[in-house]
């Protein structure tokens, strides 16, 4: 028997939801036209498929909402759009009564199964038009299924704004706080120091280290097994014996080391906090530092002057591109003598980063509920 009923619901509502058409729900169902005039000035923004990919204005629920008919794997996307647009043929647009609700029960249908076409598959508004769909017979119940997930979008929107502004801001420390090329102090230093900074080779503030060439026996428990794919979290699911990890590794990561990616993705850094033990890959190099503090070391390897060094060390016709470990020590970097400096410097960017971490979780946490939700709030 068909399940009428979602498994979660309002307090008051128990009835079976009914099969309705979606074209019988909404004004119009149509597809953009094919070609435009394109003027440099104008009051429409014309949006195609590859226009929408990101786009979304999750403020706005009053307006219309488009789907990408035609862009590979992102044909079926829908997203939400305000103020004036005129769109290509590639997209579909929805217009309606209580959009609301139908743009959140269509997150919950598989749209992608109604393309065709190889190459770039194509969905036609025809066919949307007459998908059948499940739909509550009480418009207050619709109404409050609305309310909740317009509310949550505005809750993942609001930490994603604060995520992307302080990235934004971290970003511009970086280039501030750190000497520029041809420079020997930074423009922004903390109260207390004037001195030149040094410039010194890599290889005098940190000893470096490879990681396994071979790909390990992976164990359901032991010792953590990192990889360039880990290197945001330092978190992995795999591990190996302890058996391996002795005979494999007389040197391994420890608390206040750096691991940086290497193969890949070449330069990305994260300092070790853990007192446990840790295995890794080749793709990382290790750098224990033994004349440098390492959250100011961890910051200005991620600084544009140390970056454009890596990148001139870095085989980048590889595949994929790679940096050698004997590479890595013979880049130039530019420290304050200073240890205090450096730790002041280190600390401001070590609780930048958890900033920026902290709204990175709750906006992955608010899309996963978003997304559980919409599982068990639609039939």
């Amino acid at each position: 028997m068909t399940k009428k009923k979602p498994r979660i619901r309002f307090a008051g509502f128990d009835g079976e939801w009914e099969r309705r058409k979606l074209m019988n729900e909404v004004f119009s169902i149509d597809t953009g036209k094919s070609k435009f005039t394109l003027k440099t000035t104008g009051n429409y923004e014309i949006l195609g498929s590859t226009s929408l990919i990101g786009y979304d204005d999750s403020y706005d629920y009053e307006g219309d909402f488009l789907l990408t008919a035609r862009v590979g794997a992102n044909a079926g996307e829908l997203y939400r759009h305000s103020g004036k647009v005129k769109i290509s043929d590639n997209t579909v647009f929805i217009q309606g009564q209580q959009l609301d609700f139908i743009y959140y029960a269509l997150l919950n249908f598989d749209i992608k199964k109604l393309s065709f076409g190889t190459g770039q598959p194509l969905i036609k508004a025809s066919e949307l038009k007459n998908q059948n769909l499940l739909i509550p017979i009480s418009n207050s119940e619709k109404e409050q299924i609305s309310v909740y997930f317009c509310n949550l979008d505005r809750l993942i929107t609001l930490h994603q704004n604060k995520y992307d502004k302080l990235t934004n801001i971290k970003k511009a420390m970086l280039e501030k706080m750190f000497p520029k090329n041809g420079a020997n102090v930074p423009e922004i230093r903390f109260k207390g120091f004037s001195d030149d900074w040094e410039r010194r080779k890599l290889e005098e503030v940190v000893d470096i280290y490879d990681g396994v060439h071979q790909t390990p026996e992976y164990k359901d428990s032991g010792i953590m097994f990192l990889s360039v794919e880990n290197i945001t979290t330092l978190k992995s699911n795999k591990y190996i014996s302890e058996e391996s990890f002795k005979k494999d590794y007389k040197v391994y990561p420890q608390k206040g080391d750096i691991l940086m990616t290497r193969i890949g993705d070449v330069g990305t850094p994260n300092v070790v906090e853990t007192m446990e033990k840790l295995a890794f890959y080749v793709s990382l190099a290790l750098l224990k530092p033994t004349n440098i503090e390492s959250y100011f070391l961890c910051n200005a390897i991620q600084s544009s002057l140390f970056q454009k060094r890596l990148r001139d060390r870095t085989l980048i016709t590889a595949i994929p591109q790679k940096i050698n470990k004997e590479e890595i020590g013979k880049i130039d970097i530019i420290l304050s003598t200073f240890v205090q400096e450096q730790r002041q410097i280190g600390a401001f960017f070590k609780q930048l980063d958890k900033l920026i971490a902290l709204h990175q979780k709750r906006v992955e946490k608010l899309q996963s509920i978003k997304k559980a939700c919409i599982e068990k709030m639609f039939v």
